[in-house]
């Protein structure tokens, strides 16, 4: 063969898989053609290493079958470049010379999938070939799967990123409420919806006088305040205690259907309800 014979045989609509043959012999590389045409691959050809090289540099290709013996490169060396720069080829020496040392070396390291025999049985030959192109198949879904795995890890990891920047927002958000609630020369007493003092500010402690969080508002409060609790709506009143008149403000939390308490704002003779 002359220049690096490069062929293409195409007849399919189906991408099909892409052999190189690599030989310096032009009837071998008819021969296998031949052969190989039947089962629908697309089939590049050279005519040596180099060109191979060549090929592989501008074409997707899948499997490789190359001869042994041939000018300038050996087959195993061929493989070997062809593995360092392609390494997701499948790679197979063709040879009627059983060069068992560079061969045997050349699998252990990888360069070379299998090893196959001229003159070669056609059935066993297309059958290491097909077996080879599966091969290639379940490697290309192996990486496939890896990439959309490593994408959905990427993607779940931004959202639990984001999801913990919110929690961090919410926390810090929380502790400023809790800060302001707590400053505030209003008394505020926050009641759950079984009617425990969940919440109860300085303010509200001083006005009391007493620890007020975890007592039972329906027995703990004045009873001017537990009046306000049973009013469903927003209540304002004033009222007498201990001999001063105050202000109650009261609102429910939640929705009706789903009742989460109520806040309730006391504010005493030297404090004024916001209009």
């Amino acid at each position: 063969m002359g220049d690096s014979g490069i062929q293409e045989d195409s007849s399919s609509n189906v991408t099909p898989s892409t052999l190189l043959l690599v030989d310096d012999e032009e009837n071998i590389i008819s021969a296998l053609r031949r052969l190989l045409r039947r089962d629908g691959y697309r089939i590049l050809t050279a005519n040596g290493g180099e060109a191979g090289l060549e090929v592989l540099e501008r074409e997707h290709v899948d499997v490789i079958v190359s001869d042994q013996r041939m000018p300038g490169m050996t087959g195993t060396e061929f493989l070997a470049r062809a593995r360092a720069k392609w390494p997701q080829t499948i790679r197979i020496v063709l040879s009627g010379y059983t060069e068992l040392g560079s061969v045997t070396s050349a699998i252990n390291e990888g360069s070379v999938y299998k090893f196959l025999t001229k003159p070669w049985d056609d059935e066993q030959l297309r059958a290491n070939i097909a077996d080879a192109v599966h091969r290639k198949r379940l490697d290309d879904e192996n990486q496939r799967l890896q990439h959309e795995l490593a994408s959905a890890n990427a993607k779940l990891s931004d959202l639990l990123e984001e999801r913990q920047r919110r929690i961090a927002i919410g926390e810090a958000s929380l502790h400023v409420a809790h800060e302001v609630i707590a400053a505030l020369p209003v008394a505020v007493i926050g009641v759950d919806s079984e009617n425990m003092i969940a919440l109860a500010n300085e303010a509200a402690q001083q006005l009391f006088g007493s620890s007020l969080i975890g007592l039972d508002a329906r027995t703990d409060l004045p009873a001017v305040l537990q009046d306000v609790l049973r009013c469903e709506t927003p209540s304002y009143d004033s009222v007498m205690l201990d001999g001063k008149v105050i202000r109650v403000v009261s609102n429910a939390l939640g929705s009706p259907k789903k009742p989460r308490g109520r806040v309730i704002a006391v504010f005493s003779n030297e404090t004024e309800k916001p209009s």
